[in-house]
């Protein structure tokens, strides 16, 4: 128990500090969710020079940090045989899985075939990068264990914090709360279904409702569970039906004319849906699969990529009800600059992004008009960071560059070098950055 104790000492420490909720980065792309960036973050750095720790992380998981006070959280699924004891906290919570199993399935992935994996929340010391906690919320057995993309993880989802509790979600495994003590609140794995590639998008927190979609092998809709039960409060059908309904997107909340609206793409469709209660309020449809991107919302429109095939940039005045196919959706673009997996930023009139493949562009977020367009080369999926005029893309090999995007033309201030890959999208802390890397867990500070 001396881990929790050391956690509860850090969140005392932290409370006693003063610290508010807005300074914290409690959710995929930090406190405003579009990955804006309000401190001056390093532009030129070296692990030489600037690395402050560099911490080993048990297991794999390609979840994003997030940062409450000066501990960090995040995913990881563990082989069973490798957690140190069953009497560490919460393990004794564990139950068998009710998720459906995919026996049939001939793409197994052979890396799990063997071990059950312990799926568990990491809590860090962000002052020194300590391992303070691993709590286990679920068991993933290996003998009913899906075969996952090799961009994937069995722990993606990112954590989201909503000032009291953490929620965790590991898709078709289970989601759960979780005290910042690392107790268990309450669990729910009762929602399984066959997924394809895995699990991936995270959940918001709307109200007293936490919201996610399930968009399976035959499966497409959206649930709220009761974020102080995990009971079930809504369920909406997408009521689309694409050939491949698999989707891994993050939702957008938006508040506009006094109502909140929940947008949250899947296959062939992106919905707006009132978060209390589930109604519909607009749609429009489009042909994509497999839609990664999170949405966001500038100069009054939505953004939202299509994904797969041929990523397709939207446009949408979000003022309309029903179906507004037809009627709202002010510009669309099939540039080859447009992601598949990194989200999108925008700033003063633009909509900035960076493509799988290494191309870098703006367009005029009011006409679609491009702006510019770069090659910066390398591999993408983590999204970017918008820190005033500084655009900071993360690459798949570790390379980190940094574009001045206050001209008419992006000009490279500098390219630094992690040398390990990387797929989950950066978080920062105190003006400092918080990398995830397929072995290790970063600060990299000025």
């Amino acid at each position: 128990m001396q881990s929790k104790k050391i956690l509860a000492i850090l969140i005392a420490l932290t409370s006693s500090c003063g610290w508010v909720l807005g300074a914290d980065w409690r959710e995929f792309r930090g406190p405003s969710g579009n990955g804006f960036v309000a401190d001056e973050i390093p532009i030129e750095w070296s692990l030489a020079a600037n690395e402050r720790w560099r911490s080993e992380l048990p297991g794999e998981g390609w979840s994003s940090p997030i940062v409450i006070g000066q501990t960090i959280f995040l995913t990881a699924a563990i082989p069973a045989s490798s957690l140190d004891s069953p009497s560490r906290d919460a393990l004794s919570l564990d139950s068998p899985s009710r998720v459906e199993s995919l026996d049939d399935s001939p793409s197994r992935d052979p890396s799990i075939a063997s071990t059950d994996l312990k799926l568990c929340l990491l809590a860090i010391d962000s002052t020194n990068g300590q391992l303070i906690q691993q709590v286990h919320v679920f068991t993933e057995h290996a003998t009913t264990a899906s075969a996952i993309h090799s961009k994937n993880s069995h722990a993606s989802p990112t954590p989201f914090f909503d000032g009291t509790h953490l929620f965790v979600h590991f898709g078709h495994q289970g989601t759960a709360c979780v005290a910042l003590d690392g107790t268990i609140v309450w669990r729910n794995d009762s929602l399984g279904y066959p997924p394809v590639h895995g699990n991936g998008g995270s959940p918001v927190v709307a109200g007293d409702h936490l919201i996610f979609a399930r968009d399976g092998a035959d499966i497409s809709e959206v649930t709220a569970l009761d974020k102080h039960t995990g009971r079930i409060a809504w369920q909406t059908e997408r009521n689309v039906d694409p050939p491949k309904q698999f989707s891994f997107c993050t939702p957008l909340l938006l508040e506009l004319a006094g109502q909140t609206q929940l947008i949250l793409p899947g296959s062939n469709v992106v919905q707006s849906l009132d978060p209390s209660d589930g109604r519909e309020i607009w749609r429009v449809r489009y042909e994509g699969y497999s839609v990664i991107p999170k949405p966001i919302y500038h100069a009054g429109l939505v953004f939202i990529s299509t994904s797969y095939d041929r990523a397709r940039l939207l446009a949408i005045d979000p003022t309309g009800k029903g179906d507004v196919t037809q009627t709202h959706v002010r510009w669309t673009t099939q540039s080859a600059a447009v992601p598949h997996t990194p989200s999108l930023v925008a700033r003063d009139g633009q909509v900035m992004m960076i493509s799988d493949s290494g191309i870098a562009a703006a367009y005029d977020a009011s006409t679609g008009d491009e702006l510019w367009k770069k090659r910066i080369g390398g591999n993408f999926s983590a999204s970017p960071l918008l820190c005033g005029s500084q655009l900071h893309l993360l690459s798949e090999e570790g390379d980190w560059t940094v574009l001045d995007v206050a001209g008419q033309e992006p000009r490279e201030l500098a390219t630094n070098r992690l040398g390990e890959r990387v797929l989950a999208s950066p978080a920062v802390i105190d003006d400092e950055l918080i990398i995830r890397t397929a072995q290790a867990l970063y600060r990299i500070g000025r």
